[in-house]
């Protein structure tokens, strides 16, 4: 189906419904209750999720299957926020301009820094990433200030062109991006249900939407000959070679279509908030994608999007949990305990929940190499044994 086998299929169908009902299974608890705290079901950080998803889908295709480790993927995130930014600037605020030039330039600088890069591997091809991210991080702070907005970052303004739209609107704001004039990315809904409060946000969706084809994308890829031939590389390149064919021309194709991935990614985020500033090309938001990718499993298909969902989780949600809410958790128990245990905790949270990142991260390298993912199918299996264990005891032998 849609090109698809039975079991890519069901994987596909299946993070289509998580991400169409994120608004219900990320608001589990209701408002004003002591875990409201860890509801996750509010339009900003559910695009995170899923524009991060998409980045991390990308990387994947170069990482999970040439093997080919980069440090240098925030630059194309950078160049596709910049891109998407000057098309609201200069021609309108609809969105999918925005993206589809995020895109192409993305790609086109892919494929510029590719070229170069790929002539090493291993280690000095991830040196080589890391340093043209930093000279692009380098190039937005300071010496392209008049394109890049430089430290304060690329924004829009009242007097910006707009050639097929209009500089601001009547009440002499701003516009906001939409989907040509007839939604805007930021309209929201909300359905009360009880104590609980469900938001269905318009750029949420329609980021939901973009990340479910670019996955569809990557599971054929994944499958297709091409996909086949990348795993090749990771595997023996140098036996690869042995038999005629140039790995080169492959490896550089997995690299511009990550690229535009991170593009994507960053179109996405200047659409939902249409500022672009150099800390997207830093070199810690390179390394965020490949942690990501590793905790949820390298290879695989949902994993860089578990992984995605796990660190902005934490970057959101744990970190906003402080030494107050603690209290209020445990003062039930005598004030020297209470004490006690916030004193344990509360170095893992807030402010720490780097800490927690790479106890959790130490923790999947060793004990589950390949990632959530394999921790699933662990968990699986386990069932699976005991299912076939309940089975066989429940069969009856004949007498002799």
């Amino acid at each position: 189906m849609i090109g698809l086998d039975s079991k890519d299929f069901r994987l596909l169908l299946i993070v289509a419904v998580l991400t169409m009902f994120a608004p219900f299974i990320l608001n589990p608890f209701p408002e004003g209750s002591a875990m409201a705290q860890f509801n996750a079901g509010y339009p900003d950080l559910m695009q995170r999720f899923v524009i991060f998803g998409i980045f991390a889908i990308g990387f994947n295709i170069l990482f999970g299957l040439t093997g080919y480790l980069s440090f240098g993927h925030a630059a194309f995130l950078g160049v596709g926020s910049y891109a998407a930014v000057w098309v609201f600037k200069l021609i309108g605020m609809n969105v999918l301009p925005a993206i589809f030039l995020s895109v192409v330039i993305a790609g086109l600088f892919a494929l510029l820094i590719g070229y170069i890069s790929l002539r090493r591997s291993g280690i000095y091809f991830s040196i080589l990433t890391l340093a043209f991210a930093q000279m692009s991080f380098a190039l937005a702070y300071s010496v392209l200030t008049p394109i890049t907005g430089g430290e304060t970052g690329l924004q829009l303004a009242l007097d910006d062109p707009r050639i097929l739209g209009f500089s601001q609107t009547e009440s002499g704001n701003i516009p906001v991006p939409g989907l040509f004039g007839l939604v805007e990315m930021r309209s929201s809904a909300q359905w009360e249900i009880g104590s609980w409060v469900f938001t269905f946000n318009v750029g949420y969706y329609f980021s939901a939407l973009v990340m479910l084809i670019s996955f569809y994308l990557a599971i054929r890829i994944f499958r297709s000959p091409f996909g086949m031939m990348l795993r090749a590389i990771k595997s023996n390149q140098q036996r690869l070679s042995y038999t005629g064919l140039n790995p080169k021309p492959y490896t550089l194709a997995a690299f511009v279509i990550s690229g535009m991935y991170a593009g994507l990614a960053g179109g996405l985020m200047a659409s939902m908030d249409p500022l672009a500033g150099a800390e997207r090309m830093f070199w810690t938001a390179s390394g965020e994608v490949v942690l990501m990718t590793i905790l949820g499993g390298v290879g695989t298909l949902i994993g860089p999007v578990l992984g995605a969902g796990l660190i902005k989780y934490m970057e959101n949600i744990i970190s906003k949990i402080n030494e107050e809410i603690l209290h209020s958790w445990f003062a039930f128990l005598p004030d020297g305990l209470e004490d006690f245990i916030v004193a344990i905790i509360y170095p893992f949270i807030g402010k720490g929940w780097h800490l927690t990142l790479g106890i959790v991260f130490m923790l999947v390298v060793i004990f589950l190499p390949g990632g959530l993912v394999e921790g699933g199918q662990r968990i699986a299996r386990m069932f699976r044994r005991k299912k076939t264990d309940d089975t066989k005891s429940a069969r009856t032998e004949p007498a002799e």
